[in-house]
């Protein structure tokens, strides 16, 4: 064939003969139409289609229709003892996230870093929407371009292996007409696996401080995603500070406020 084109460029015939089908049966599994494939014929679809571990992965999760366990895990509430663990976190920034990134707990050290997701309206507590359309957020994140896109690209996972949840289509248009990035972003149909890696953020008393953080879903709801962030020992010092003279601060409005009633 020459050179090899991305796989956009690929016609059905081209896929099928490369995975070693016949076009009329691939054309059936894209109609659905088709008895669920075997592993054999997932993994040649995924090489044909030049497929990264992400994207393999996330295909075989279709084939295999693995979203029944998954509805029935999402119809679970939030654990109070994992929203109690992530307040017990502070000064350790934690939050958990739900299926579409909506933040369903956050400890006082998350929420002086990133925002106050309580005092939003609810339908914006949310992670994926923060990043893309709030203005305070190009200036937190440091590296805000990238990890919009990273962000994007993880909610496109996510939406793969629920195709039958509409929510995910909805929430794509309602992003699409109020963040032009993510209008150029969710064409390209990037997927990107939940990973630990370090965050860059700006804080107007902290300056920038990086943060290390791991990823952990939660075994009775893997929609159910908790975030924890280790700071540096110096920094840990300086958030803890930061959140005592908060503290002190409500205490006195509270106090405050009773005396006046």
């Amino acid at each position: 064939m020459g050179s090899r084109r991305r796989t956009q460029g690929l016609r059905r015939e081209e896929v099928a003969m490369l995975a070693g089908i016949s076009t009329t049966y691939y054309v059936f599994l894209e109609q659905g139409r088709a008895a669920r494939p075997s592993r054999r014929v997932v993994d040649a679809l995924a090489d044909a289609l030049q497929f990264d571990p992400t994207e393999r992965a996330l295909l075989h999760a279709l084939a295999l229709d693995m979203t029944e366990e998954a509805e029935s895990a999402y119809d679970a509430p939030l654990d109070p003892t994992l929203s109690e663990i992530v307040m017990h976190l502070d000064p350790k920034p934690a939050y958990v996230t739900g299926r579409y990134w909506d933040v369903l707990a956050a400890n006082r050290a998350a929420r002086l870093l990133w925002t106050d997701w309580h005092q939003l309206a609810p339908p914006e507590r949310n992670m994926l929407r923060w990043v893309l359309t709030a203005p305070a957020a190009r200036n937190i994140l440091v590296e805000w371009e990238q990890e919009a896109i990273a962000l994007t690209a993880r909610f496109r996972a996510a939406a793969m292996r629920h195709p039958e949840d509409p929510a995910f289509q909805l929430m794509a248009e309602q992003l699409m007409a109020d963040s032009p990035s993510f209008k150029d972003w969710w064409p390209r149909h990037e997927v990107a696996p939940l990973t630990d890696g370090t965050k860059i953020l700006r804080h107007c008393d902290l300056g920038e401080i990086q943060l290390r953080h791991i990823v952990l879903q939660v075994a009775s709801n893997s929609d159910h995603k908790l975030v924890v962030f280790q700071p540096t020992e110096e920094d840990q010092e300086k958030i803890e500070n930061l959140l005592t003279q908060a503290g002190a601060w409500e205490a006195s409005v509270r106090s405050g406020s009773n005396a006046g009633s």
